[in-house]
């Protein structure tokens, strides 16, 4: 997955900044963003502290780990399945 060019934290402060009263165009321009990522970001980090968005991808990432653990194991189970199923 790309990676973008803002951190958690760059992130939260320009939201912090909205939040402040700096118009959306204006914070857009400033920071090079478009509308469409500010308002991604707002759904996604709006209200959050720094904490919570490094314990949101702490979470993010062992969710990914444990899909994937489970998809190889029912691959496993479906090999066996068929390797049963033949004898």
């Amino acid at each position: 997955m790309r990676r973008g060019r803002f951190t958690e934290d760059q992130i939260i402060g320009v939201l912090r900044e909205h939040e402040a009263g700096v118009k959306t165009a204006d914070l857009c321009r400033k920071h090079g963003i478009s509308d469409a990522t500010f308002y991604n970001w707002k759904a996604k980090y709006g209200g959050m502290t720094v904490s919570e968005a490094a314990r949101l991808r702490a979470l993010e990432d062992e969710n990914r780990r444990l899909k994937k653990l489970l998809a190889e194991s029912m691959l496993d189970v479906s090999a066996l399945k068929d390797l049963l199923g033949k004898n």
